[in-house]
């Protein structure tokens, strides 16, 4: 018997996901929303909700659906560090939603950072 699981399943993940009011570049992994603030290097608050701007889901690049987090351009570098891993965090909600490496950069407190356009895809069952 196959493996299925409806669109709308996946898009509810995903959803959640697009929820985040800020994107946040770090110099590590957070492990949670409270070790945040220890790694952040630059953050850039969004738009949250599909559609509404900075995400948008759709189907996925070989199967599933995945979720389109848009380019965000000059963002102010607040502290000088080493970026690895951008975060996706619900703010008012005190939540981290999703964490993700990057390509290691130096970044330098009186600078500008851009996080090009990124997805998170969630392939359909096999």
């Amino acid at each position: 018997m196959a493996k299925h699981a409806p669109d709308a399943v996946m898009d509810a993940m995903l959803a959640y996901i697009a929820e985040a009011d800020t994107l946040i570049v770090c110099s590590d992994q957070p492990l949670n929303f409270a070790g945040i603030s220890a790694l952040a290097l630059a953050d850039q608050t969004l738009t949250p909700g599909h559609g509404n701007g900075d995400f948008t889901i759709g189907n996925g690049d070989a199967s599933g659906r995945k979720l389109t987090v848009a380019q965000q351009s000059t963002i102010d570098i607040d502290d000088s560090g080493t970026a690895t891993h951008v975060a996706l965090a619900d703010t008012d909600g005190s939540e981290l939603k999703y964490v993700t490496t990057c390509t290691s950069q130096a970044l330098t407190d009186t600078g500008t950072v851009t996080v090009p356009a990124w997805d998170i895809e969630v392939a359909d069952p096999a």
